[in-house]
């Protein structure tokens, strides 16, 4: 082969000139014939070190080739890069997930990861280094982990100058006076100020324009109490930004959302988004059970409460439902029970079961019948993503509503607390959507931190030594369980 090449490279003329003499060479030709030499010297020695070796490859020294190695350019271009990333990410954010990768290049990301895991740890070898993570008032920066399920319920809550979302004086078209603060006798508004933070996570921006084109010709249903209706008349706020929009239709008619049960309250309210054509309403249902009057001829009847049966309204309008938002827990007590008339009922007729006869217990069966019932549809209404959510915290000190409980804190004391359970804190709803394809929205914890948030004693012509520790300022912490809604839908 050599000769071959020595033959068909053009020195072979020069070859044949040496025959005239050594001192007729010049001195370049000279040169190359020198390089020349050495090279096949080179060639011929490294040959005899390794004369069983076939190809021009260093021998593998006992190693055997894995694929790691044996990997195409184009791969290798790949895996580098994504290590590259990964360093960059490590240095600039911490570890870095790895979930999405596979393979080798996984093996490859996670000494990566680990090796920066030290590198952080160690003691800068400079003064002037400078450290990938800024100082205090920057610590609300979000780690995104991509290609990972979220849970929305470990973070914490951090200042935001850009809240609120809406303005508690613009939202009147929407807003009910009796929870606008802003319209109140209170003066200090810090708990507007704060936005959460997911953990592990980047919760989605939340806008109006962006929720409305996600819910393109959709229905979202809030079915549940007084804390669902907030939930509803923040999404409106935060939907329209709290200014008035007199283009949008009130569709109620269609879901027969009129008086309950001859309540001055009204059964609940839907709405209709023009160019969109998305709908966002509430319906009121303080049990989620269904609850019939016991004798339909007699106005001052009692009603039966059917444990194991959904309402009516829901049975009704599921499939027209793209969205479903399911609450209660609060009118779970015997006051409720006797000021309403209830009387348990199960499977169609009055119980008698002493111990589901036990509030907590009651409350508990009938979560799990109305979930359970829901999950049972989801197969003939594929499209429709159902949500359970847990119960929002009460925060009474000292007494009651009716006892002298207060709650009087107005400065937010939780910022910088992080929530890191991966349990819920309403147990009894995690146990109820457990094995279902209804999901939970778990707002007990995060929303247990914020005890400044509630509308408390500033209500004005509120009875003295009376104060709502249950139901919350807005804006205020509900716009927070619809961005956590928002970024699971």
């Amino acid at each position: 082969m050599f000769v071959l090449v020595f033959w068909n490279s053009g020195w072979l003329p020069l070859f044949q000139r040496m025959k005239g003499g050594f001192y007729g060479l010049r001195g370049r030709q000279l040169a190359l014939i020198t390089i020349f030499l050495l090279c096949i010297t080179y060639f011929i020695w490294a040959w005899k070190k390794t004369p069983s070796v076939p190809s021009l490859m260093p021998p593998q020294t006992g190693l055997n080739l894995s694929s790691e190695i044996l990997t195409s350019p184009s791969e290798e271009k790949t895996k580098d890069k994504q290590i590259q990333e990964a360093k960059t990410d490590v240095g600039a954010q911490g570890p870095t997930s790895l979930i999405g990768v596979q393979g080798d290049n996984k093996k490859s990301l996670e000494l990566v990861s680990k090796q920066a895991e030290v590198d952080m740890a160690a003691p800068a070898s400079s003064p002037h280094t400078s450290s990938p993570f800024r100082g205090k008032d920057d610590w609300n920066i979000t780690i995104p982990i991509e290609n990972q399920d979220c849970n929305h319920a470990k973070g914490k809550w951090v200042p935001d100058n850009n809240r609120p979302l809406y303005s508690g004086f613009g939202c009147k078209q929407w807003l009910s006076a009796m929870w606008a603060c802003r319209l109140m006798q209170r003066t200090d508004f810090a708990y507007e100020k704060l936005r959460w933070q997911p953990k592990n996570c980047k919760m989605e921006e939340f806008e109006g324009s962006k929720f409305l084109r996600k819910m393109q010709d959709k229905t979202l249903a809030f079915v549940g109490d007084s804390l669902g209706r907030q939930q509803f008349q923040s999404l409106m706020c935060m939907i329209t930004g709290g200014k008035e929009r007199h283009d949008v239709i009130d569709v109620g008619k269609e879901y027969g959302l009129v008086q309950a049960h001859g309540d001055a309250r009204p059964g609940g309210w839907a709405y209709q988004f023009p160019g969109t054509n998305t709908t966002i309403l509430y319906y009121w249902s303080t049990s989620l059970c269904d609850v019939e009057p016991i004798d339909k001829t007699n106005t001052t009847t009692d009603y039966a409460m059917h444990l194991d049966r959904p309402p009516a309204f829901l049975r009704q309008f599921l499939h027209k439902f793209d969205v479903l938002v399911l609450n209660t827990g609060h009118h779970w007590n015997r006051g409720k029970l006797k000021a309403n008339k209830w009387v348990m009922h199960v499977g169609g007729v009055r119980n008698t079961d002493r111990k589901l006869a036990m509030i907590w217990k009651a409350k508990n069966f009938a979560v799990h019948s109305i979930v359970n019932w829901v999950n049972s549809q989801l197969p003939r209404y594929p499209g429709l993503k159902a949500f359970y959510r847990t119960i929002s915290p009460r925060h009474f000190v000292g007494g009651e509503w009716n006892t002298g409980g207060s709650c009087d804190n107005t400065t937010p004391m939780s910022v910088g607390k992080e929530l890191s359970k991966d349990e819920s804190s309403d147990q009894n709803a995690a146990d109820a959507v457990k094995g279902t394809g209804v999901k939970l929205l778990d707002i007990t914890a995060i929303s247990q931190l914020r005890d400044e948030g509630h509308i408390s004693g500033f209500r004005r012509n509120t009875k003295p030594g009376v104060q709502d520790c249950l139901h919350w300022c807005l804006p205020g912490v509900p716009d927070t369980w619809n961005e956590m809604l928002f970024a699971q839908i």
